[in-house]
């Protein structure tokens, strides 16, 4: 997986739960995750460098958690070789929200109340997230150069209700179409096959705004 499949299969993710209410930037999460990951997917799915602490199990988190070795910077010194426990999650989302749940604490409100991304790095290393004095210059770093805030963009965009999306497909788009096609398959029984292709073109064009509702309500198209 290269950097940039990386960014494409977490950017949904972060977008989403942006738009559900997480204080996290999506671009400050992708390059977060890229960071602490150097773009690789473990089996263990996390990608923040989440610890085990002290922690409780909850429902993002069931407890399971994976030993390896890393570096942590102490007094302005690194120490590399350092053991660390880290949370071993089901899925990326789990670890994500998990992740959120931590951010509610006290300790982070500065990484809550943050308007810009790049405020949101600062108060990241601020608060201790990451022991690395650099932590900020490095994940500005990511975010501009795999430009990230598109996705902030892209998650403060309204998202239609799911219901009026549903209403509107139902009750207009639905019989249009089903009227189309009774009338291509009508033009195709009579061998008028270009009056037929043109019903079947403006029956394509209604499947397709539906679907288009579908995507901007967060609902699955149809094929």
């Amino acid at each position: 997986m290269t950097r940039e499949e990386f960014v494409v299969r977490l950017a949904p993710i972060a977008v989403q739960l942006r738009k559900e209410g997480s204080p996290i930037f999506p671009s400050v999460r992708i390059a977060q995750a890229l960071l602490e990951t150097g773009g690789k997917i473990h089996a263990w799915n996390n990608l923040v460098g989440y610890k085990v602490g002290s922690g409780q199990p909850n429902g993002f988190w069931k407890g399971k958690s994976v030993s390896t070795k890393t570096w942590e910077v102490y007094n302005g010194v690194r120490v590399d070789g350092v053991q660390a426990h880290w949370r071993a999650y089901d899925c990326i989302e789990d670890c994500f929200r998990d992740q959120d749940l931590l951010f509610q604490w006290s300790r982070y409100d500065r990484v809550r109340a943050a308007q810009t991304p790049q405020e949101q790095t600062e108060m990241l290393r601020v608060c201790g997230y990451a022991t690395d004095p650099a932590y900020t210059k490095k994940l500005n770093h990511i975010i501009s150069e795999y430009e990230l805030e598109k996705y902030d963009t892209e998650a403060e965009e309204p998202m239609l209700d799911a219901g009026v999306a549903n209403t509107v497909i139902g009750t207009w788009m639905s019989p249009a179409w089903k009227e189309l096609d009774a009338k291509r398959q009508e033009a195709e029984q009579a061998g008028d096959g270009t009056t037929a292709a043109a019903y079947e073109e403006q029956a394509d064009y209604i499947h397709w705004l539906a679907n288009e509702l579908r995507k901007a309500s967060g609902q699955q198209i149809e094929v």
